[in-house]
């Protein structure tokens, strides 16, 4: 199993970085997640961001947090 977090991993770091204007829109994605809306998508689409960068900066910081959890997880149990 390891040599799938590994690859997540290395997914998420060789992700581009996202634009500054992606900041409150990726720090909901990681916090709550829940909350995001198709209008938040289609303000991110008005500002002239195309789907698949939304997608992927979406999954990469979804992938991120979940992995940060896990990490912290494991470092209570472990």
């Amino acid at each position: 199993m390891s040599e799938h977090l590994d690859a997540l991993r290395a997914n998420v770091a060789g992700t581009r970085a996202a634009a500054p204007e992606l900041a409150a829109y990726l720090d909901k994605v990681r916090t709550h997640a829940y909350k995001v809306t198709d209008a938040d998508v289609e303000q991110l689409k008005a500002a002239g961001f195309s789907e698949d960068e939304i997608f992927e900066q979406t999954v990469a910081a979804a992938i991120s947090e979940g992995l940060r959890r896990l990490d912290a997880a494991a470092a209570v149990v472990g």
